[in-house]
């Protein structure tokens, strides 16, 4: 089959794409250059600037918060009702804390696999004493990874990773990691 108008139809849209070409406005050539030197920054760019890192700064602040993250990394130690043992020391988020046999007043005896079961309540700076807590027995030992731990009348303390929420105590008496794990009273006493 032959198709009579098919020259002619070609041929003019041939046309038409000249003729738009031809009509089109010229390409105007870019700058390919940035300019030598920038604007100084003005004085509200700096306000603004000033503005968002405060509000970045808040914001990260109140979520740490909110979290139970001390932002300046001192640890609290607070007192609560803790199982069935009655007023014992626990941690900022109220998690019982619990002193171990093998410990001294300057050294903790639990590391490596002890220390991922039996967490060290570690401290960035002065622990900080809650309600009830004699803020005269707070001090800290320096552990062998050099992270600061705190201590209670010479006692090193941790939390018990099977202990999920605030008022478990199912640490208290265990014998693991060869040495003794208690709950400690606000006197500094350890619970037996």
């Amino acid at each position: 089959m032959k198709y009579p108008n098919l020259g002619k139809a070609m041929a003019a849209m041939l046309m038409l794409t000249l003729l738009l070409a031809a009509c089109a406005p010229a390409a105007t050539p870019v700058a390919t250059q940035a300019p030598a030197t920038l604007p100084p920054a003005t004085e509200a760019t700096e306000a603004a600037t000033e503005a968002a890192t405060e509000a970045a700064t808040e914001a990260a602040t109140e979520a740490a918060t909110e979290v139970g993250v001390p932002v300046t990394g001192e640890a609290t130690v607070n007192v609560a009702d803790v199982g069935t043992y009655g007023s014992a020391l626990v941690n900022g988020e109220g998690m019982a804390l619990y002193a171990f046999s093998l410990d001294t007043d300057t050294t903790s005896g639990c590391t490596d696999d002890c220390a991922a079961e039996w967490v060290p309540l570690a401290s960035q700076g002065a622990p900080v004493a809650g309600e009830g807590v004699d803020e005269s027995l707070l001090g800290t030992i320096t552990r062998d990874d050099g992270t600061m731990q705190v201590t209670y009348n010479g006692h090193p303390l941790y939390t018990f990773v099977d202990d999920t929420t605030s008022g478990d105590a199912s640490g208290q008496g265990m014998d693991d990691f060869e040495g003794i794990w208690n709950l400690v009273t606000p006197a500094g006493e350890l619970i037996e």
